[in-house]
Parts: C-alpha cells; structure tokens; sequence
C-alpha cells in the first residue's frame, strides 16, 4: 500500500468525490489562487497547499475563492447546502471562528430541527487547528469541544492520513453539517492510504493498542503520542490500550466504557484547555457509568488554560507529548512518576 502524507490524503479525498458527484463543491480563501494575478493559476490551494491542483481538474466553476469574509462564505456554504449542493468549505484556522459562529451554529446546526426533520444540510467545514506550528494564540487552538457541544454537529478529528481520507470521503458524503478538524502539524505525517477511495464510519472508535492495565483515550494529533506512551511504557511492564474515537461527535461511548472498564485506569489526552474539554467529558463519563470499575482517578492530560503561547519554548511546554502521558499513566498504573 502506498504512504502519502496527510495533506495528500486530503487532496485525494477531496478529487476523488468531487469526480463521483457532481454536487460537490469547494470554497475558501486562496483555496486556488491566481485570480486576476499573472503567472500559475493554481497558485495556493490554501495557506499550506492542501487544495493545490483541484483547480485546474475541475475549474472555477467549483473551486471558488472566496473574498476574506467568513461570515459570508460560510453562510453561503449553508445555503448553497440547504438548496441541493455538497459544499466543502474551507475555514482557514478554527479560531476565526467567531466571525462566522452563528452561521454554523445557529443556522447550519439547526437546519433539520427547525424544519421538522425535513431540511438537508450536506455541509462540510474544513478547519486547521492545534499547538505546535509557531502559529501564535490567534491560530493554535483546538476548539473541536465547542463545536462538539452544538446538537446538529458532526466533529470529526482524523489522528494519520489514512483516518483523514476515509473520514473526509465520509463527511463529504453525510447529509448533515461535519465540522473536519485537521491538525496544521500533521499535514507532512505520512502513513499508508489506499488509492481507491474508501470510507470510515462516524461514531466507531479505532483501538490501536490493546493492554491489561492502563486505557490512554486521545483525539486527533494525540493519538500518535498516545501509541508513542504505550510502546515506551510496553518495555517497563504497564501495557496499555489505546483509544482513538475519530470523531466527538457522534462519540463511541460503547467502546470507551468497555475498554475504560476493562483495565480500571484512565488516562485521556486532549490538546484543548482543561475546562469543559472532551477530557473532562470522557472523565465525567466514566464516574458516572463505571464509577465502581475504576481503580484509581482518571487523569487528564491537556493543555493549559492559558493562550497558546508564541516563545516555542513555551509552546513545546503547552503542547501534550508523550512523556506527559507516560508519566500520567505511571501514576495511575501505581508504579511510579
């Protein structure tokens, strides 16, 4: 099977459904570049090159560059959904969010209620978030809890390259609004990804490690350090299993509980802030479901509550990696700092 990085995966995805429907359209800033400028017209594919070479596949007619307004373009995304297209918007950082909040959440999100049931909103957000790029407070952050909160969201966080294709193919497909979360440090990771197109289901959790003592659940980026933990940890005699949900939202309560509840230690890693993140939703509902199966405190391992910091000595010191979570595993395995 061939390796691709994450941004080729993307790319692939991407091309491979815009050939099989016809539906499908993109539309961000710079997503193809060149307009009206001399020299190559596919002179961006976004501001890391994700959407370079669709362009000049499938013209202007579909890949549409957007004017920098958020606001306006994610909400014509919305309705260009509602009204029969699969649009794929590209919201450059998650954190410009709040210029377009309530197109998503108070109007996309809530289409299908609003409307009894009847209304369809095949919109997909494309979004780079995450610590770790020297991209300052402005553009780091993981907001993937907030977007999990709204009802009528689909959040979905894809750890490799492999996760990302099927995951994007998935969203693309879904008559639902998915908010597609891609971590701006992964997109040079590569792993091995199939050339035909494939999908992978919203709400099954992948089990990438299995162990008797100590359950890690870590979303997107975390995952990788999470397997990183475990085969460390492996050598010392804690074996761990390794949960990756793929998505918040919908979220594979089933698996996490089952394998929470095996081992009776939890160690859950999310790169967002502490407070009301997915690790203190998951912490919660293990007290509440397994409480009695639990044989130490879950531990979180997270961010801090602070802005992401520009020094990279702090931001390497913000960032979650896997000597964070080996040590928090060790503490609630019972076997040392």
């Amino acid at each position: 099977m061939p390796k691709k990085t994450y941004r080729q995966a993307i790319n692939e995805a991407l091309r491979q459904e815009m050939e099989r429907d016809h539906r499908v359209i993109l539309m961000g800033e710079d997503i193809s570049g060149g307009m009206g400028a001399p020299g190559e017209q596919d002179a961006w594919g976004g501001p890391l090159g994700v959407t370079k070479g669709i362009m000049p596949v499938f013209t202007r007619d579909r890949v549409l560059d957007t004017p920098i307004t958020e606001s306006a373009f994610i909400g014509a995304a919305a309705g260009a959904a509602a009204t029969g297209l699969r649009p794929v918007a590209e919201l450059m950082f998650v954190d410009f969010m709040g210029v377009c909040f309530d197109q998503i959440f108070n109007q996309a999100a809530k289409f299908k209620y609003m409307f009894g049931g009847k209304a369809v909103t095949p919109l997909t957000i494309r979004t780079m978030y995450g610590a770790g790029f020297r991209a300052a407070s402005q553009h780091s952050q993981c907001l993937y809890p907030l977007f999990t909160h709204i009802p009528g969201l689909k959040v979905a966080l894809p750890s490799n390259a492999y996760e990302a294709k099927g995951l994007l193919a998935t969203a693309i497909r879904d008559d639902d609004p998915v908010m597609f979360f891609e971590h701006k440090a992964m997109y040079d990771d590569e792993a091995e990804v199939p050339d035909e197109a494939y999908t992978i289901p919203f709400g099954e959790a992948n089990v990438t490690r299995e162990g008797d003592d100590v359950t890690i659940i870590a979303f997107g980026r975390m995952v990788n350090f999470a397997n990183e933990a475990a085969d460390n940890l492996e050598k010392s005699g804690i074996s761990c299993t390794v949960v990756d949900p793929r998505t918040t939202s919908p979220l594979d309560r089933d698996t996490i509980l089952e394998t929470c509840e095996e081992t009776g230690r939890v160690v859950v890693v999310d790169e967002a802030h502490p407070r009301c993140n997915m690790a203190t939703d998951i912490a919660a509902m293990c007290a509440q479901e397994i409480f009695g199966a639990l044989k130490a405190p879950v531990k979180m391992v997270t961010g801090y509550h602070c802005p992401v910091p520009f020094s990279p000595a702090l931001e390497d010191l913000y960032v979650p990696n896997a000597a964070k979570i080996e040590a928090a595993v060790r503490e609630v395995a019972g076997k040392g700092h």
